[in-house]
């Protein structure tokens, strides 16, 4: 356990956790690439959606109970098999492997249960829902059609009422923890979508090599990662702790199952998008983003990201949000772009997050930095 301050800090476990978990985030991005339609969105979104809660799960025990143990460490590498059935059986978890999917999601739910029971006799309220929504994924896997998605639906359905069922407030957590697991988490995640790009420009260049054309490609591609990244990271981290150490421990969880559960959902989701994005881009460089889909995903994932940071910064307290609102829609104006080159979209929505970004900082004052209003 490291420790500053009186507050937890992510341990290495931890971390080997979250790539174990990324992995499962990057076969998401595999699934919707390949089902690159409303179709495979609306999966992406179902799985994930389950995969999630359960993730900020273990990020709220390892708050609360650190994997110092040998117990507790193996317990939680029991976890991380879990979560590795799961990733393995995502390419079709809807078409054939639904039941394997369940059975990996079931023993990350009883290890997470089981772990949590020393430290928060709470917990005994959420874990039978969370079985209860692995074993609808179980039922799904044996049926087809429409019945399936039925059963993943009401699936998703519980860990997002689960809120409203057993308070936040019955928790008492480590602000400096969960900011530092959240961020170190989106973090790999724009690290996977860098992964995307070598196996995007790799496949294309397969048998040729890789020409000045799909290098420049690549970069461009980077620079719009890299933007999103800046997004995130050019200080909010910070603020959002100093504003979750301002508040007692009721509040406290509030906030973070508003700000570290609901809003972060379309920050990650937009990164698998514009992940997807990029890899149809790169497959085919300096040439037109053929099919809407395409497009809509680096477009459309870009918005869900700026809709979810925004969200995050309303629950947080921080602010200016406006400039990031109206970044939205500009977004989504770069769609035709596509039908050109695929490369000017994705150049498109850079310039857009940067001078949406340099905007932002004039229009703050250096001394506001740390403002507690979201729309300030």
């Amino acid at each position: 356990m490291h420790e500053a301050d009186g507050q937890y800090r992510v341990t290495t476990l931890e971390l080997f956790f979250d790539l174990v978990f990324v992995f499962a985030i990057t076969q998401l991005t595999g699934l919707l690439a390949h089902e690159l339609s409303l179709k495979g969105l609306f999966q992406v979104a179902l799985a994930f959606g389950v995969l999630w809660w359960m993730y900020a799960g273990y990020a709220w025990l390892t708050n609360t109970l650190t994997p110092t143990t040998p117990t507790r460490r193996l317990l939680l590498i029991g976890g991380m098999a879990g979560f590795l059935l799961v990733a393995l059986a995502t390419p079709d978890a809807f078409t054939g492997n639904g039941v394997l999917w369940g059975i990996g999601y079931l023993i990350v739910v009883l290890v997470h249960g089981g772990l949590y029971l020393q430290a928060n006799r709470g917990i005994l309220l959420v874990t039978p829902g969370n079985a209860l929504a692995a074993l609808l994924i179980i039922a799904a896997g044996m049926v087809h059609g429409a019945a399936d998605y039925v059963l993943w639906t009401a699936a998703l359905l519980i860990p997002i009422l689960m809120p409203y069922v057993v308070s936040p407030g019955r928790f008492v957590l480590q602000a400096a923890h969960i900011v530092e697991r959240h961020g170190l988490l989106v973090l790999i995640t724009f690290g996977e979508s860098v992964v995307a790009i070598g196996i995007g420009v790799t496949a294309a260049g397969e048998g040729k090599g890789i020409g000045t054309g799909q290098a420049v490609a690549a970069v461009l591609s980077l620079t719009l990662v890299a933007a999103l990244w800046w997004t995130y990271f050019a200080g909010d981290d910070e603020r959002a702790e100093e504003a979750l150490t301002k508040v007692t421990d009721a509040p406290r969880a509030g906030m973070i199952i508003n700000g570290y559960f609901y809003a972060h959902l379309p920050i990650v989701i937009g990164v698998i998008a514009v992940a997807a994005g990029l890899k149809k881009v790169l497959a085919h460089p300096w040439s037109p983003l053929h099919g809407l889909p395409s497009a809509l995903a680096l477009a459309g994932g870009v918005g869900l990201y700026l809709l979810g940071d925004v969200l995050f910064r309303r629950a947080m307290g921080i602010g200016p949000a406006r400039f990031r609102i109206l970044a939205i829609p500009l977004a989504l104006a770069t769609i035709p772009l596509a039908g050109w080159i695929g490369e000017a979209q994705v150049l498109a929505l850079a310039a857009i997050l940067t001078g949406t970004l340099i905007i932002e900082g004039r229009a703050r004052p250096a001394a506001s930095t740390t403002a507690t209003t979201w729309d300030n």
